[in-house]
């Protein structure tokens, strides 16, 4: 871990919104599945969007063994992953006070590569991270998959989160004005599933694909409008 640990998980700006709620870091580990990993490659920065998973006290990602930016990391390159989520647009009565509500959390450290067992455990988790249900309906990876396939885990030890919440802050003399103010909540939904061209008939969507279109995610609004 670097020396200069605590300066770069520590919030500069708007202080306030910092958390060290651990158990808040998981429900956004565990709700948002797309993550942005930051490494340097060649002298140059290097961001790459993927999804990612926690597994307990662990966030993993995966890729083709033949990545070079995967490779990098599994041989140690420093990472920086940041994961966000907004929770709701804040409608001010003027431009400069109009914001969002978020939660992003700020990752740092080195990458283990996973093997084995573990490895497939964590495929697992990964697959049914994004549909959940969907490992007990499909075949196990191959020997040759597995082996096209990288893991890797990120311990969840230094990181940082800023969580933005609250309703317009607008200056006194814009109070009396005609504009509106307030909040507008954002969720994430799924459609409808589209079947595969090539699918063969009389096959249905499975349980957790019916699952996963029902499903509607509201964010971290959900059941804290009163605490705004």
């Amino acid at each position: 871990m670097y020396a200069d640990s605590v300066q770069r998980t520590s919030l500069t700006r708007l202080a306030g919104k910092e958390s060290t709620d651990r158990a808040a870091l998981d429900r956004l580990l565990d709700e948002v599945w797309l993550g942005h990993v930051a490494i340097v490659r060649d002298g140059a920065p290097l961001v790459v969007p993927t999804a990612v998973a926690r597994w307990n006290d662990r966030v993993l990602f995966h890729g083709s063994t033949g990545s070079p930016w995967m490779r990098a990391i599994a041989v140690g390159a420093d990472v920086c992953l940041t994961v966000t989520a907004v929770d709701a647009v804040v409608v001010a009565r003027s431009a400069f006070e109009s914001s969002v509500q978020y939660r992003s959390a700020v990752l740092f450290g080195t990458c283990r590569v996973l093997a084995g067992q573990e490895k497939v455990a964590a495929l697992d988790v990964l697959v049914d991270r994004l549909i959940p249900g969907r490992v007990a309906e499909v075949r196990a990876s191959t020997a040759k998959e597995l082996a096209a396939t990288v893991v890797l885990a990120l311990p969840i030890e230094e990181w940082s989160l800023k969580v933005s919440v609250g309703w317009p802050d607008d200056a006194a003399e814009d109070l009396e004005g005609p504009s509106w103010a307030g909040i507008v909540p954002v969720r994430t939904g799924y459609g409808d599933p589209i079947p595969a061209p090539d699918l063969r008939a009389g096959i249905p969507a499975p349980d957790s694909v019916a699952t996963l279109a029902r499903r509607t995610v509201a964010g971290g609004l959900a059941g804290r409008s009163a605490s705004l």
